[in-house]
């Protein structure tokens, strides 16, 4: 729980501050007090009278009633303390530095654990323990530096780790990126991030509130928890960009499908941004550059910032042609567009412009070009360029001269211009009380052209929330649970019981007949027309034991076939199939704990098993969320259509993995499924071959 007593104290007590700044317990008094905190301040050290200027207590049943305590002592100390404070002097709030907990030793967990039983008797808020405290505008009620700029329009940033807090925060800060709030929450037992995000949630207020929110995960305890309030205060206006770490596997386990071997942790994950609109970063300076393009958005009031990628038309500006160039690569290998200007207007800006300079875009006003030019440029692309939507400024210098006057325009272009402007302000060493100056006029600096490309093509691939309605149109939701209630056995389910389930989302499948019966097989390939497809019905992977035969077109090589699969080890029967052409699909969805059902979809065959190229989503997915996931794909263009084929009925793609997403929500017992292939021929989709691992 998070209350005012934590948010807001009129008493604060640091248990074990000390003179010592260089340990925990002085500098989170230092800070404290250097924070401008307005309330009462007190402290409790058994060997000093005076810490940093306020008189100590000696025992914390001395102390008067107080709202907020901070300890900063040997965890051993921590439950009795706790208790005292909460028992006796109405102590609503704790944030505990000490380590030594849950994360370490059993002992360690039970004393926790008492923590965590005493706050929950006497209705107090815990951050931490094992953490670095609680960064707000009301106090900095931490023991680490750096202290970034706090103001309300900055980020507020939620962090599971302590030592990774004050790593980002440093790259924040280099940055120009402020902050509204820092949250350290430790080992997170009673507040973690879910939580943090639920308050500011339910608490949101447009007028006053962040809009931006930054988080550094380690666990994600509740992922229904955070997709709810993460989503909710994305349609609320917020964005959200997040690292989790801690995804990879360090091992490959003996998968039993193509969907066990490439569905993962990582996976979920993944499908879990996506749904709730997070925007996933993979490192700190990934993520702070992030919170700093959503800051620059913020600027122009751009809330949703043109989430179609094909509208998002950048223009360089620069005075050194190489860092233009890597920029335009990295912007067009993210998907943006740098649009080549060309034309009357162009050539006219060219005139004006140092001789030798290009406006093609990148525009060049070459190292000697100064302030004057670059307004020219940036007015040219604000005023009379409409394909450009936004500007990327880079400007630093050789070392031969200052930059005040040519910040000092940048900055009055970035107040006056109705497109965001970026700026890319390199020679943060040599023009490094020129770059200060700027930022603390309240901007943002992009170090890096490649970062702040990569960044913001992340942002702009990441969809909207999800809506939260399901999706039940086709869906024989009856009919699953009665399938389902049949099944007796963990395992792999057999083929007739799979076409049941499919069948139970309207997915089509092949005209097929599994039997141990030759004739009656040669009989159904008669009845559906040769040529016809032959797989052994019992080993999983039926290829690598030569249990699959294509393109049979007699009974008597039908036959001859028949015979050879049966000596296969563990056969129990054939499955004869009409052979069918066609672009292959894939879709398969493992179960993952507290996430649900992760749907892989992507192109069948070699794009699946060689390349992995699939896109993850979170059950059950929405028509957009599903739309998101094969436009990204790699091999999109080859569904779509090339070099003379068709492409396929994406409308009927879509619809499968959507009603096949739907039905898994209702299905837990299924923790494997793959279908592969999927044959996409002209109009047409019908399942292949499907399996089915269910686990009660």
């Amino acid at each position: 729980m998070i209350n005012r007593e934590l948010l807001y104290p009129q008493s604060i007590v640091v248990i074990g501050g000390s003179n010592n700044i260089h340990k925990p317990g002085g500098a989170v008094v230092r800070n404290i007090l250097q924070g401008g905190y307005q309330g009462t301040m007190r402290v409790v050290n058994p060997k000093e009278d005076e810490v940093q200027g306020i008189k100590v207590f000696h025992d914390v049943r001395e102390l008067p009633p107080t709202e907020l305590a901070i300890l900063v002592i040997p965890a051993k100390l921590c439950p009795d303390t706790v208790q005292i404070l909460a028992s006796e002097k109405g102590t609503k709030a704790f944030i505990i530095i000490s380590a030594g907990f849950g994360e370490e030793t059993q002992a360690g967990a039970e004393m926790e654990q008492r923590i965590l039983d005493t706050c929950a008797e006497f209705g107090a808020s815990l951050i931490g323990p094992n953490c670095i405290g609680l960064l707000t505008r009301h106090h900095h009620s931490v023991f680490t530096k750096p202290i970034p700029t706090l103001n309300p329009k900055g980020v507020d940033f939620i962090s599971g780790s302590g030592a990774t807090a004050v790593f980002i925060l440093e790259s924040a800060v280099i940055k120009g990126l402020q902050f509204n709030s820092v949250w350290s929450i430790g080992n997170g037992k009673q507040i973690g991030i879910e939580d943090v995000l639920q308050y500011m949630d339910e608490h949101f207020n447009a007028e006053t509130d962040s809009h931006v929110k930054l988080l550094y995960i380690e666990n994600i305890a509740n992922p229904d928890k955070l997709l709810f309030h993460a989503s909710s205060l994305i349609r609320k206006g917020c964005r959200i960009a997040a690292i989790k770490a801690g995804s990879s596997e360090s091992g490959s386990r003996a998968a039993s499908s193509h969907t066990g071997a490439i569905a993962s942790s990582d996976a979920a994950v993944e499908a879990l941004f996506r749904k709730a609109g997070i925007v996933r970063c993979f490192s700190r300076e990934e993520l702070t550059t992030a919170g700093c393009i959503f800051m620059v958005t913020a600027h122009y009031k751009l809330s949703t910032f043109n989430f179609q990628l094909s509208t998002l038309n950048i223009a360089i500006v620069t005075h050194a042609g190489g860092p233009g160039v890597m920029l335009t690569d990295a912007l067009s290998k993210g998907g943006l567009n740098v649009p080549k200007i060309e034309g009357p207007l162009a050539e006219e800006l060219k005139e004006k412009l140092l001789p030798g300079s290009a406006v093609s875009n990148p525009i060049d006003i070459l190292a000697t070009g100064g302030a004057q030019q670059l307004g020219m440029a940036i007015d040219y692309c604000e005023n009379k360029f409409d394909n450009v939507d936004a500007i990327a400024v880079i400007y630093g210098t050789p070392g031969l001269t200052t930059l005040y006057e040519a910040y000092e325009t940048l900055h009055q272009k970035i107040l006056s211009c109705r497109k965001p402007i970026f700026p890319v302000l390199p020679s943060q060493h040599t023009a490094g009380p020129e770059v200060a100056e700027f930022l603390q006029k309240g901007h943002v600096n992009f170090s890096d052209e490649v970062t702040l490309a990569t960044a913001l093509s992340q942002i702009m691939h990441t969809p909207q929330p999800a809506p939260p309605e399901v999706q039940l149109y086709g869906i024989d939701i009856p009919r699953l649970h009665k399938v389902i209630s049949t099944i007796d056995r963990n395992g792999y389910l057999p083929p007739q019981t799979v076409r049941e389930i499919l069948s139970c989302a309207g997915i089509p499948m092949v005209p097929e007949m599994v039997s141990d019966d030759k004739d009656a097989l040669v009989a159904f390939a008669e009845r559906i027309g040769y040529p016809v497809v032959a797989k052994v019905v019992g080993p999983i992977h039926k290829s690598d034991v030569g249990g699959v035969a294509l393109n049979i077109r007699t009974p008597e090589h039908l036959t001859l076939e028949f015979q050879r699969m049966m000596q296969i080890d563990g056969a129990t029967g054939v499955m004869v199939q009409k052979m069918l052409g066609g672009t292959e699909l894939f879709i398969g969805a493992k179960y993952e704990e507290r996430f649900g059902h992760v749907v892989l979809c992507g192109l069948g065959g070699i794009f699946v098993e060689v390349l992995k190229d699939v896109r993850s989503g979170l059950a059950p997915l929405s028509y957009g969320e599903a739309y998101s996931m094969i436009h990204s794909l790699r091999g999109y263009k080859i569904l779509q259509g090339t070099r003379g084929q068709a492409g396929i009925n994406e409308q009927k793609y879509v619809d499968i993995i959507v009603r096949l997403s739907t039905l898994l929500r209702f299905a837990t017992e299924i923790k494997e499924m793959d279908i592969n292939p999927l044959l996409a021929d002209g109009d047409d989709i019908v399942a292949v071959d499907a399996r089915i691992l269910i686990e009660n």
